[in-house]
């Protein structure tokens, strides 16, 4: 991620109305370091020597939905058209955005807070093992690393992947550290895992109408098997007052959650999502 300068909206703004140039951050507050930026004319000038025109700078300003970022003597935004399209949004960490559906929660929270409640709900320790059902940016698994637990974190998309690589706030996960990225789909890999695997599972899929198949008994019974007895399941399932076709979502998780074995069956209001645990042995 060296050469990689991005630009927020506000930063944008600043840029504008300097004369001859600012310092400003340019990595999305990751770190508090700063570059300078000259102004050249009608253009600015970055640490990298990119020139960026002025028109370029005003677009940024204007635009708060959608991420950009210079390297290698041009500027693109932080997003990727295909069969969907993905973007990082400027929120402070960035969250991502499919087809106009922002994967974190926004609303009140930000990306980082929001990743420290799921992780909260099953409190790894040091020297524990976690599975990460769904990487996204990877502040969930980075965030369980960082309590001292190892953690396998699976990623069925090699788009939302490729974001995540340029992401300041994803950089743990790629530095070799305690968290080890898949690529695949979780509701197969889960099978490749011996029974007793994990001390503890984050289970944040994609909502229920993307991805209905991981909020099955079929794929709860393979979390329960991986998990070792006594271990701990926090399950994101989103707005707890909110209704999908009628059904409060919820409760058919904790539903199913049971029939899969799990016991201690509960709502973590404050993480909008159920938490479980599998028996110890013998009970």
């Amino acid at each position: 991620m060296e050469g990689i300068y991005f630009i927020l909206p506000g930063d944008a703004l600043r840029l504008l109305l300097s004369r001859g140039g600012i310092r400003i951050n340019l990595d999305l507050r990751k770190t508090n370091r700063t570059f300078e930026v000259l102004r050249r004319g009608d253009a600015f000038l970055f640490p990298d020597g990119t020139r960026v025109e002025r028109s370029v700078i005003e677009r940024i300003a204007k635009d708060e939905s959608t991420l950009y970022f210079v390297r290698g003597g041009a500027v693109y935004k932080a997003a990727i058209a295909g069969r969907h399209y993905y973007k990082l949004v400027p929120t402070v960490p960035p969250t991502i955005e499919i087809d106009g559906i922002r994967m974190h929660r926004t609303k009140g929270t930000n990306p980082l807070r929001d990743a420290r409640r799921k992780v909260e709900a099953v409190k790894p320790r040091e020297g524990e093992t976690v599975l990460d059902t769904c990487t996204g940016l990877g502040y969930t698994a980075i965030e369980a690393s960082k309590r001292g637990a190892y953690v396998i974190t699976v990623e069925k998309d090699s788009n939302v992947l490729e974001l995540a690589k340029i992401n300041p706030w994803s950089r743990e996960l790629f530095t070799g550290g305690r968290v080890q990225v898949v690529h695949g789909d979780v509701f197969e890999v889960v099978r490749k895992f011996r029974e007793g695997s994990f001390d503890a599972v984050i289970h944040d899929p994609p909502r229920f109408s993307l991805a209905g198949e991981l909020y099955s008994e079929e794929f709860y019974r393979e979390l329960y098997r991986v998990l070792r007895p006594g271990g701990r399941l926090f399950h994101y399932v989103g707005n707890p007052g909110g209704r999908y076709r009628g059904k409060d979502l919820q409760k058919g998780v904790m539903e199913r959650l049971r029939k899969a074995g799990f016991v201690r069956v509960k709502r973590v209001r404050e993480a909008l999502g159920v938490a479980a645990r599998k028996p110890e042995k013998g009970k």
